[in-house]
């Protein structure tokens, strides 16, 4: 487990820093394709959610009970499972709901109100960072138990962050006139994600064993799964043109479900 710690690191940070790929997107394109980017939400969230259900939940189940017995353990990755996703809630809960910074936003949107999209921009970043946290944690936790589940994980993340980078640079681009700015905002924001994953690691290396990391895989599914059904699945739809969205999330749980079996 040791030695995948560089890795688990180089994954979290790409797929954190992509929300830099996200604020390219949308200071340079001239026209946002907002069909491609419903299916590649809905694909992301067809991986999270395989992988939550398939190999995080129930391979923390397999540690927990071996750890602690049949019934403990499987209430306690019940326990777990939920408590991720109250986590992630009361973060979300701590996100003003008329500056989601999930709702990604394009250049041919309305430019009216611009006198406040410097500040949107900055406490989009802002609470960006703060759910990009234990998103980072979840990432490196998932590489260094299991590379090619962790792979698949930093991929969809990565796919998750580019519309938050979109969200992030427009407003702070039309309200400064700085392409430089805006970038530079929507690119340090993903910096939380490798951070959490080290704050993560870091706190909890002295007491990892088959418990604390059945917990954590139970916990990760959690997030990963209210992620997909708060954010992805929600945001890919309202880009839908035809049946994008759901051919995407489709084609995510069967590239991953094929991908698992092959690479068993």
């Amino acid at each position: 487990m040791e030695q995948n710690v560089l890795l688990a690191l180089g994954l979290t940070a790409l797929a954190g820093l992509s929300t830099g790929i996200g604020s390219a997107v949308a200071l340079f394109a001239r026209r946002s394709n907002v069909s491609l980017l419903s299916a590649a939400l809905g694909f992301s969230a067809g991986v999270m959610i395989y992988v939550s259900f398939v190999e995080l939940l129930a391979g923390g189940q397999v540690l927990l009970q071996n750890h602690y017995g049949m019934k403990l353990g499987s209430w306690l990755t019940v326990g777990g499972f939920f408590g991720g996703i109250l986590l992630i809630l009361i973060i979300d809960m701590l996100v003003p709901a008329h500056e989601n910074p999930h709702q990604a936003q394009f250049m041919n949107d309305n430019g009216a109100g611009l006198q406040h999209l410097h500040r949107v921009g900055l406490l989009s970043a802002l609470a960006i960072g703060i759910h990009n946290f234990p998103e980072g944690m979840a990432t490196f936790m998932a590489v260094l138990a299991d590379p090619l589940v962790g792979v698949s994980i930093a991929i969809a993340i990565a796919l998750h962050n580019i519309p938050e980078g979109i969200s992030i640079a427009v407003p702070v681009y039309y309200a400064s006139g700085s392409r430089r700015r805006a970038f530079w905002f929507s690119f340090l924001s993903g910096l939380a994600e490798p951070v959490g994953a080290l704050v993560g690691y870091l706190l909890l290396r002295p007491f990892l064993d088959d418990g604390v990391m059945g917990l954590v895989f139970a916990a990760v599914a959690g997030i990963m799964v209210f992620i997909s059904l708060d954010q992805l699945i929600p945001n890919a739809k309202k880009y839908d043109t035809g049946h994008q969205a759901v051919y995407g999330l489709i084609a995510g749980m069967g590239v991953m479900a094929v991908t698992l079996v092959m690479l068993a």
